[in-house]
């Protein structure tokens, strides 16, 4: 990890951040109100005015059933000149139920501006409809998982990031958390302050071909990656996907690099290679430049993951860089998508262009 960076003195490019809750509720609800209060306060003391969009405190029964109010409040942080970030509330599992509301019309086309997009887990579809409409997002963190963490700061990794996001606009450079910690069980009030036990990380492997690649970064969270083509969650979401055509093509994805990461869920090694074969299917193996593995979390089957993963994709050329500190395992960097980058394993690190 590089030196921390005392944040004080630093000027911010980002002024205003507007918060949406495009799948869970969750920020809306009584018993997260501690989190919520903390992440507030933690927001304004880097000097961020903190806009939430008119719905995403509704709560988590009200979004459910209204997907298109969840879809207005993205319009609305697009729309909102002031607005210069838009940060996802956390994540959920039915976002993609907003793709009419935003696509049927052109909708988000028509109020897509530049704007920093971050969010991870099911935001992953938000990630997918930002591309589809020319927009570069940025994945990894989110308000309640990572601005709210109970400790009694941010997770240094994380909060690192998180800097040179607001104050740069981007991310110049990845490099492995010298440690990792397993996810909380417990957020009630009693645990602010509560710091996490640190344990020593293992940073980048190399599974298989060149420690050496570079290509423009796409993907996110596998677990709703594979909702896009199987409807074992939601009946309809492989229609309503395939309608919108939310999934790049095979030549979509000619010289990019897929990122992949598994959910609090842990996926069985069997449902990965289900999700990885399903993937297959779509050629996009053959036409990306390599893989980035995101760290399983709390470490769950770490070492099966490595053996499905050379197995199932079948490919000795394509290059794979499992143990990466992005999505559901702590603590968590910001990975630019639509930016040309290059990974270099060996020096252990993962640089990106300036647009």
């Amino acid at each position: 990890m590089k030196n921390q960076v005392e944040y004080m003195g630093r000027k911010n490019m980002v002024k205003t951040v507007g918060i949406v809750s495009l799948s869970s509720g969750t920020i809306g609800e009584d018993f997260i109100k501690h989190e919520l209060d903390l992440g507030i306060d933690r927001l304004k003391n880097y000097g961020l005015k903190v806009k939430f969009m008119d719905h995403a405190l509704k709560g988590i029964d009200y979004l459910k059933e209204h997907p298109d109010k969840r879809a207005e409040d993205l319009l609305q942080a697009f729309s909102d000149s002031e607005i210069d970030m838009i940060l996802c509330a956390i994540g959920g599992d039915d976002t993609y139920r907003l793709l009419p509301y935003l696509f049927e019309n052109g909708e988000l086309q028509k109020v897509v501006t530049k704007k920093i997009f971050l969010g991870f887990s099911d935001s992953t579809m938000n990630h997918f409809m930002l591309h589809k409409v020319g927009l570069n997002t940025f994945y990894g963190q989110s308000f309640l998982s990572d601005i709210c963490e109970l400790g009694k700061e941010m997770l240094p990794y994380t909060k690192e990031y998180f800097e040179e996001l607001i104050t740069t606009g981007t991310i110049k450079e990845i490099s492995p958390s010298d440690v990792w910690y397993e996810g909380r069980t417990n957020y009630d009030e009693n645990q602010v302050g509560v710091e996490l036990p640190e344990k020593p990380n293992r940073g980048y492997e190399l599974l298989q071909g060149s420690a050496v690649f570079s290509g423009k970064i796409l993907g996110g969270c596998l677990d709703t990656i594979f909702d896009i083509f199987d409807g074992e969650r939601y009946e309809n979401s492989p229609e309503l996907c395939s309608k919108y055509q939310l999934f790049p093509s095979k030549n979509e994805w000619k010289g990019k690099i897929l990122l992949l990461e598994t959910s609090e869920e842990k996926m069985i090694p069997d449902k990965l290679k289900k999700a990885l074969l399903k993937l297959k299917e779509t050629g996009v193996f053959e036409a990306v430049n390599g893989l980035l593995i995101g760290k399983p979390m709390d470490e769950t089957y770490y070492e099966e993951y490595k053996k499905v993963l050379i197995e199932t994709i079948d490919n000795l050329a394509l290059p794979i860089v499992y143990n990466v500190n992005i999505g559901h395992a702590l603590p968590r960097c910001i990975i630019p998508f639509g930016i040309e980058a290059t990974v270099e394993v060996e020096k252990q690190r993962i640089s990106f262009q300036a647009e």
